[in-house]
């Protein structure tokens, strides 16, 4: 005897128009409310994850972006690191195209959440109570959580569109689910719930909770019992759970533990980050309710007794304790919490090194908050409360644009982070890092200064010190502070590099050459160690050595301009000058307004004879750099090999009004004026 067939549940008929009016709505307020991060630039973690990123940089053959590199965000989520790949495509490094796909990504995600909520509270066990106020309500929740402040570290911040993308499939897996229930043909959907929470799953870990959630919607909204759910769909429920394989392989290729920042083998006891997570779960709370302040950075911090965290810890347990009972007794609203607890519980129980508090984490339990929060609301009040609720939202969309210009550039998103958390090391040591590539030298050691004082024992920050007083001259502090950094952490590559460095500028060449050596044992294949390994044995004279680990540097980083300047100098120190000419034809390919390639190559030029091109060359030098003696006295020698002699001393003038002690262009200026008679004498 056949079992009678499964009921399905169709949705009353609505016309396409106010779904259509609804998708505007959001659209719309999304558009409002993020347009000024486009003016936002690549911030922290962005730079090694797109500018310092090989496998972004060509998306064919497609297995290449789909397997980034170690020590990345993306690295283990293949899906996260294509998207950019297809950004490098369109925009190469200017960042625009990121940031108009995350606003799509953040866009999409809120448009699914529309489709969720709406078809939720048009489910049996909710339609009595909600099926007249479905439609806006799921437009105000859904506008809310869009425009809410507490999103824009998910979306501005290019990096972590990890959490919204892994956000946009992991709503696309319940919409899919519920579609598939509707549905009198559910194999379709229930084939794009797979998929999208198999996409979710090559993104972020996080979707490894997806189908624990799914089940659990299920018997909540649809089946009513486990029992039930089981017996009618759990093959999907199977084959959902079956998407944690290709994601344990995922996470095994990042070494099981985010490579080393996050697992139960990082160096960190379980207990001491599990308390932070009491305070990390009850601010998350809060900023959803209250957005203010929001900190980009809350740094790393660990907590040395329970009882500091006493009153946290009541909130939370008590939390738990109430969805728990829910859970059982209020099926719906215990669905809204376990959404908030399980999503979060991945990143919470999972102890972490580095990060406490990280905002973004909440891009998906914010959801739930405010799902409850409005369907409290109308369920008592009804539906003249969502009128309050609306202006909320056009409230949050100013909030968020205020947030957004905090973006703008990374030194306005630290000097934010260190005036809020005046106490983080870390956020003094990424003002400084932000501060020295815009050329704020004695400002950013003042930053690394105070990120040393609050933790003394800070690798990262003596690096960075050492590496900022390299560049002020002040050399015997620099070679310093390189070494505090390896005593922390004697393997600390860019710290041997930037030691490296620092000897090689007072002169001591051989104590150069074995700390790069030594950083180069860490990372083999380190375009800037191999670089600079190079300039050393150059300056020790091992030229073959040199032009050997200038051309690994470029094999690792083709477009460096500076690398292949000084592979040509090599070249040109050994005699080899064709190839020379060739290495600074590339650099000038790189870097137009490189006048010292210029320079150089013309005196290459100038060797093999072809002296119209090298006059050309020292031309285009003293075009860039018209305050460049030694320009001006290469361009009068190759006007003297030409018979030019009258331009020739010009030009040796000009270098000496510049600089009155250049030996070498006063000597050519009285060779040349001896050579003036006979130029003029009949042959």
């Amino acid at each position: 005897m056949r079992s009678p067939p499964e009921p399905v549940f169709a949705l009353p008929h609505a016309s396409r128009w106010p779904v259509a009016l609804a998708a505007v709505m959001i659209g719309l307020g999304i558009l409002v409310a993020y347009h000024n991060s486009f003016r936002g630039s690549l911030i922290f973690d962005d730079e090694p994850a797109i500018l310092e990123n090989p496998s972004i940089q060509q998306l064919w053959p497609v297995w290449k972006p789909l397997a980034p590199p170690a020590d990345l965000t993306v690295t283990g989520r293949p899906v996260a690191n294509f998207t950019l790949a297809v950004n490098y495509a369109l925009s190469g490094t200017n960042v625009w195209s990121y940031h108009a796909l995350n606003l799509l990504i953040h866009l999409l995600a809120g448009l699914t959440l529309f489709g969720v909520v709406r078809r939720t509270l048009l489910q049996p066990v909710l339609r009595g109570r909600f099926g007249r106020d479905a439609f806006p309500l799921a437009v105000v929740i859904a506008l809310l959580w869009s425009l809410h402040p507490l999103q824009t570290e998910a979306v501005t911040y290019v990096i972590q569109r990890v959490e919204s993308l892994m956000g946009l499939f992991y709503l696309l897996t319940f919409y899919c689910f519920i579609r598939s229930v509707e549905s009198p043909r559910p194999r379709l959907w229930q084939a794009c719930a797979v998929a999208a929470c198999l996409l979710g799953a090559a993104t972020k870990e996080v979707t490894a909770t997806a189908p624990l959630l799914v089940l659990l919607y299920d018997r909540t909204f649809v089946a009513g019992s486990f029992r039930e759910a089981w017996r009618r769909r759990g093959g999907l429920h199977v084959v959902l759970a079956a998407t944690w394989l290709p994601l344990a392989g995922l996470v095994a290729s990042a070494g099981w533990n985010r490579n080393g920042t996050s697992g139960f083998d990082v160096g960190i006891t379980p207990w001491a980050y599990w308390l932070t997570q009491f305070e990390a779960v009850t601010r998350y709370l809060w900023l959803s309710v209250w957005p203010h302040p929001l900190v980009f950075e809350y740094g790393t911090f660990w907590v040395n007794r329970s009882t500091e965290v006493a009153l946290y810890a009541l909130v939370v347990v008590v939390l738990a304790v109430a969805v728990l009972v829910a859970l059982w007794r209020r099926p719906v609203p215990g669905f809204l919490g376990a959404w908030f607890f399980v999503i979060l519980a991945p990143t919470s129980v999972m102890p972490g090194r580095i990060q406490m508090i990280v905002e973004h984490r909440m891009y998906l339990p914010l959801a739930a908050v405010i799902a409850l929060v409005v369907g409290r609301a109308v369920a008592r009040y009804g539906r003249r409360s969502l009128v309050v609720f609306l202006a909320l939202a056009v409230g949050a969309g100013w909030l968020t644009v205020q947030r957004n210009d905090v973006y703008r550039s990374g030194e306005s998103l630290w000097r934010d982070t260190v005036a809020k958390r005046p106490a983080n090391e870390r956020a003094h040591n990424c003002l400084g890092v932000v501060l020295f590539k815009d050329g704020q030298i004695q400002e950013a050691i003042q930053s690394y200064e105070t990120a040393l004082r609050l933790r003394p024992a800070y690798p990262e920050a003596h690096n960075n010190l050492g590496y900022a007083l390299t560049k002020a001259g002040r050399i015997p502090e620099a070679i310093e502070q390189c070494r505090a950094a390896l005593r922390l952490e004697p393997d600390y590559a860019k710290a041997h590099n930037n030691l490296g460095n620092a000897l090689l500028q007072a002169g001591r060449i051989p104590e150069a050459i074995q700390h790069y050596e030594a950083a180069l044992r860490i990372t083999p294949n380190d375009a800037k160690t191999l670089y600079n390994l190079g300039n050393a044995l150059l300056q020790a004279g091992r030229i073959p050595e040199a032009i050997q680990h200038y051309e690994a540097s470029l094999r690792s980083k083709p477009d460096d301009a500076e690398a292949q300047f000084n592979l040509g100098n090599a070249l040109f120190q050994a005699g080899r000058i064709p190839e020379a000419i060739e290495h600074y034809e590339t650099s000038l390919r790189i870097n137009p307004g490189y006048a010292e390639a210029h320079s150089n190559l013309g005196s290459a030029l100038l060797q093999m004879e072809r002296t119209p091109e090298a006059i050309a060359e020292f031309q285009a030098t003293l075009r860039i750099k018209p305050d460049y003696a030694e320009g001006y006295n290469n361009l009068g020698a190759a006007l003297y090999q030409a018979g030019r002699i009258n331009e020739a001393i010009r030009q040796f003038e000009t270098a000496l009004r510049i600089k009155p002690g250049y030996l070498d262009a006063r000597q050519n200026l009285e060779r040349t004026r001896k050579a003036v008679p006979a130029a003029g004498s009949p042959h």
